[in-house]
């Protein structure tokens, strides 16, 4: 699934989003993806786009420590969670983004994402976020993500 995230952002990143579903799906298609990967990113996908940061408490930019549940710990590796705790200290990413991120890492279902993983997804959400994304930032979540490692 990692490589069809990866895709879509080479392939839509200047147009600003990606084709609804159904067009998506058609595209992925031929593009040569696999039906079962492009259902499951799509539903990915489907469950990022119902993120906003209305959803999430105001006091969460507030508040202090953020301590992680069993669940989060055991689908995200320490290196990667070490990573979003060095952006968000560092104003690279809010405590909403931070949320969101390791919301959707967690539902991905898969045990110890490592870094590379998990810089994709914080791409992929930053990206719906609408954000203007600094080109050093998509360098940074980019490194070490090529494609012999995203599958």
């Amino acid at each position: 699934m990692f490589d069809i995230l990866m895709f879509l952002f080479e392939s839509y990143f200047y147009a600003g989003s990606y084709p609804d579903s159904d067009k998506l799906s058609l595209k992925l298609s031929a593009a040569g993806f696999e039906d079962e990967d492009i259902h499951r990113a799509l539903d990915w996908l489907s469950g990022l786009k119902q993120l906003t940061q209305a959803d999430y408490p105001a006091s969460i930019n507030t508040s202090g420590l953020r301590c992680y549940a069993d669940l989060e710990t055991q689908r995200i590796s320490p290196e990667a969670l070490r990573f979003l705790a060095f952006w968000e200290q560092n104003k690279m990413i809010t405590p909403v983004e931070r949320e969101m991120i390791i919301d959707r890492a967690v539902a991905l279902s898969r045990e110890n994402l490592p870094l590379d993983k998990v810089k994709l997804i914080a791409l992929m959400v930053l990206w719906n976020q609408h954000e203007e994304l600094d080109p050093m930032v998509v360098e940074e979540l980019l490194s070490q993500a090529d494609s012999s490692h995203l599958h």
